[in-house]
């Protein structure tokens, strides 16, 4: 504080705020000789009147100052009495008369909740939003004889967030930075260095007082946005009503609603021709524009309820009988809600009816907290406002019940497996599960049988463009661009046990909608998935910049930092061999980062990233985070890949089609794309190799997950002198796999995963067949219900022939020989240069050859993977232990490709902006 006189101060208002303008006033070290605030109410004093009375300094009750337009004498004696230098208004509700504000020495500084000369009147703060204002404030001046037209001290400024409301705007600025501000301006006077700057009358408004019912009627025949506007400029109180099916209804927790016009229960508002629509939104009014207004909570006739809850039974839960602790707590609650009410309270005394107030509640709620550990929310107060429904809702919570309203869809539900699993079928936009605006759906079929097993909404164009500006509203306006980094985290941190806690169901669906072994699906599908989001939950409070030496700008200081940020929205189309995993590898990166996501799962397979996106809503992920939009890749990835509003797509899938979303991608808004395409991973057996495990790894390496793996071994290359042992050796072991139902935990080989895919295998053996390449086993569809194909070996395979250089992506083993030690045959154009390898692996060996350092120094940025004797190696595209996982692993050696795992991964998401101070 700047060295000045210490004044002797009168305090004239009330309310918390006046009394944290006094304390530090106090703190300053200035005198406060007096205040002058309102009478009791009832038995509750004001808080700046209790707060003074406790430090002894004199407090004055007046219910008014002066008597038709004339001051009062006894009361300008009492006020004259404490001879101050400094009259401060902190917040003032009474008429002050001129005698007293011209008496003291410096006059009267007051403050007022806008920015002057906007918004003058008693009720400036709700006026604030009410009309939209970008920016809010407050303003501290010298008092007149006007209404709010003295010269300007001080005035600051805040931006105002599209749903905040004049709790949220009094809480996070006027409140905290107005006491400050009060002190400050206080010192400016004492320093002579407070300013006196006239108010302009341009721009100047007069806000009627909202003291009177028929301003606070809302008329819905507006545009959406101004309905919005007026139900959060008076959210708190009195509350915005309309008159809806005959009852007098206020409305409370307004949200711009972006999504197509909801179903559900209409209601008549008196004055609209266009009926409200009580839904899982709550209750949805359409505006004059034909746009959208959510409003959660109504006040019916007195009555709070849910909107969504609006003309439904009334869920009454079964009273609580109290243990002794819960009575000791129930007791301390009452002693709590004395103490703020200032008034005996009964089991019947309601906590608004007696006076309560918006600081109120949160000084309730952090109480409830300290007391009983307890966590509620603003809304919860409101919905059980009497003592006795308030001590149950606690009690209810601390005994691990939820206050949030289920969560329902249209679930389907099968017994398989031996249990029960549901799961839904419908597009998930913004938190909720509805139909595609076309009505048009997908059969997805159980490949193990060839049977339906539901039929699955297919999204549209539009509904891409719903789910992507539901995804940009969370990222920009919602609850999630604003969390904080570590809470995130946590979210994801109970989405991972939710998977966990449903890791059989998972696995199930995943089993019976792609075909994968339950067993393998259970381990890996799911296991990995569930690793992934624990791995990736863990990095969100750990992204951070740098900071980076720069010359200075003399004879100023520079300081340039660097800060890492989300993209945005960030569309994803994943493939059909790993539904969930395939998910998870990339969404978990994508949503530690901070964006938000719409994904195109494959039109095979969908099943699981829907009941993924349930477990998502019910670990607590805000609406708009996270949206699912089944569909074909034609119509519903090329809408995500053209969408302005997606920054970033991650693809995986052929290279054809990688090419033609790196051009859209290009045209739309040169958003940022990461693709992973196909290519072809060698497998290099050496003859001083280990043979058994030789032939384990080539049997894992094309066989794992009926060789629908993208890190599959495409081509084996063995050396000549043990060529014809190890096609013999596979072929046995070949011999002794189980083909069957995938639920079933002997069989090794489960159906491939649609019939498209299969016809494309057998024609794929056929081409080699034709091209010179030995059929040594399989090559034709088994024989039996379901999706089989016969594990295959293709041997004697030349470098021209079309299945040397294209990937299967099935249970076909491509085998070439190559000359004793001629490493440079394998790796060296133009074969090199013909073929995108994908990952080399080089099995056991005895001893290192000089050669393998040639092999791995060819390899592209890919996972290599080599084994010397008995030495473990680490899985070549994944780990096996939750330590190391995840290592970075790389899609293809195309300059563009995706990295899709560990801090690699996470940088995909994330952009690099560049700060610099100079000071």
């Amino acid at each position: 504080m700047t060295s000045c006189e210490k004044l002797r101060v009168a305090i004239i208002g009330q309310s918390s705020f006046a009394g944290e303008v006094y304390k530090l006033l106090r703190k300053d070290g200035h005198t406060v000789v007096g205040v002058f605030t309102v009478p009791d109410q009832g038995a509750r004093e004001d808080p700046v009147a209790t707060t003074a009375a406790a430090d002894g300094v004199p407090v004055f009750k007046f219910k008014s100052w002066r008597k038709k337009g004339v001051a009062l004498p006894e009361v300008l004696e009492q006020y004259k009495s404490v001879n101050a230098e400094l009259n401060v208004l902190p917040f003032c509700s009474q008429f002050i008369p001129m005698e007293v504000i011209n008496a003291p020495r410096h006059q009267s500084i007051c403050y007022h909740p806008s920015l002057l000369p906007r918004h003058r009147g008693a009720s400036s703060i709700n006026w604030t939003l009410m009309c939209g204002d970008k920016k809010a404030g407050f303003s501290i001046f010298w008092a007149d004889d006007g209404l709010d037209t003295g010269p300007i001290l001080l005035q600051k400024e805040c931006s105002v967030d599209p749903d905040e409301t004049v709790d949220t705007l009094y809480n996070k600025f006027m409140y905290p930075e107005g006491i400050k501000s009060m002190a400050e301006a206080v010192n400016m006077v004492s320093a002579g260095t407070a300013p006196r700057v006239p108010q302009t009358e341009e721009g100047a408004t007069y806000d009627p007082f909202l003291n009177k019912k028929e301003l606070v009627r809302l008329d819905t025949e507006r545009p959406a946005e101004d309905i919005h506007n007026f139900i959060r400029g008076l959210d708190s109180s009195p509350g915005a009503w309309i008159m809806m099916d005959g009852k007098e209804t206020k409305l409370y927790g307004s949200k711009r609603f972006s999504g197509s016009k909801p179903t559900g229960t209409e209601v008549a508002i008196e004055g609209c021709d266009r009926p409200g629509v009580i839904c899982s939104h709550g209750l949805v009014i359409t505006g004059s524009d034909g746009k959208m207004v959510s409003v959660a909570r109504l006040s019916v006739e007195g009555k709070f309820v849910q909107a969504a809850k609006y003309g439904q039974v009334e869920e009454t839960r079964e009273r609580l009988e109290l243990t002794a602790e819960e009575t000791a707590v129930a007791e301390d609650l009452r002693k709590t809600w004395a103490d703020i009410l200032k008034i005996d309270v009964s089991d019947e005394t309601d906590f608004f009816v007696a006076g309560a107030g918006s600081m109120d509640v949160v000084r309730l709620l952090e109480e409830v907290k300290m007391k009983s550990g307890v966590e509620l929310q603003n809304e919860d107060v409101f919905m059980a406002s009497k003592f006795d429904d308030f001590v149950q809702t606690v009690v209810f919570v601390a005994r691990g019940g939820s206050l949030k309203p289920e969560f329902t869809y249209d679930a389907i539900k099968m017994h398989v497996n031996n249990m029960d699993i549901s799961f839904p079928h419908q597009i998930f936009i913004n938190n909720e599960f509805t139909e595609s605006s076309t009505g048009r759906q997908i059969t997805s079929i159980n490949p193990a049988d060839e049977s339906p097993i539901c039929d699955v909404a297919r999204s549209s164009p539009s509904d891409v463009d719903r789910a992507v500006r539901a995804a940009h509203e969370a990222f920009t306006e919602g609850e999630w661009g604003k969390m904080n980094a570590r809470d995130r985290g946590a979210l994801m941190f109970k989405l991972a046990d939710l998977m966990d806690q449903h890791k059989e169901e998972l696995a199930t669906i995943e089993s019976i909608d792609s075909g994968a072994v339950y067993t393998l699906a259970l381990k890996t599908h799911v296991g990995m998935s569930i690793d992934t989001w624990r791995y990736f939950a863990g990095w969100c409070d750990k992204i951070q910049g740098k900071t980076i030496p720069i010359n200075n700008a003399r004879p100023n200081r520079n300081l340039t930092i660097t800060k890492r940020e989300p993209i945005g929205v960030c569309g994803l189309v994943t493939p059909w061999n790993y539904p969930l995993m395939m998910l998870s590898w990339k969404m978990a990166a994508c949503l530690a980062a901070g964006n938000t996501v719409v994904i195109k799962p494959a039109q095979v397979s969908p099943l699981t990233a829907l009941k993924f996106a349930e477990l998502a809503v019910r670990a607590g992920f805000p609406p708009g985070v996270i949206n699912v939009v089944p569909g074909s890749g034609g119509e519903c990835g090329q809408a995500i890949a053209d969408h302005p509003l997606v920054r970033k797509l991650g693809f995986t899938g052929s290279t054809e089609i990688g090419k033609v979303i790196m051009k859209s991608c290009a045209e739309s808004n040169l958003k940022k794309a990461s693709l992973e395409l196909g290519g072809k991973s060698p497998l290099v057996i050496f003859a001083d190799c280990d043979m058994d495990k030789a032939v384990r790894m080539g049997m894992s390496s094309v066989f794992f997950n009926k060789g629908e793996n993208c890190i599959a071994a495409g081509r084996l290359f063995i050396e000549e002198s043990i060529y014809d042992e190890y096609l013999r050796r596979i072929v046995e072991e070949i011999g002794k796999m189980t083909i069957g139902d995938p639920l079933d935990r002997s069989t090794q080989h489960g159906p491939q995963n649609h019939l498209a895919h299969l016809e494309k295998l057998l024609e794929y053996v056929d081409i080699g067949v034709k091209e010179g390449a030995r059929l040594v086993v399989g090559g034709k569809r088994v024989d039996r219900p379901g999706l089989y194909m016969e594990p295959t070996v293709l041997a004697d395979v030349e470098d021209h022939m079309f299945i040397a250089k294209e990937e299967s992506f099935g249970p076909i083993m491509v085998v070439s020989k190559f000359a004793e030690g001629d490493v440079e045959g394998v790796i060296l154009p133009p074969l090199y240069s013909a073929v995108t390898w994908r990952v080399w692996s080089v099995v056991p060996m005895t001893r290192v050859r000089p050669g393998l350092w040639r092999v791995y120094a060819r390899c592209e940025p890919a996972p290599c993977t080599s084994r010397i004797g008995s030495t473990p190696a680490p899985a070549s595209s994944t780990p096996t232990t939750r330590r190391t996982w995840p290592p970075p692993s790389v899609a293809s050696n195309s300059p563009d490709s995706e990295r899709t795992s560990g801090e690699e991964a996470l940088n995909e998401y994330l952009k690099t902006k560049t700060i610099t101070f100079e000071y």
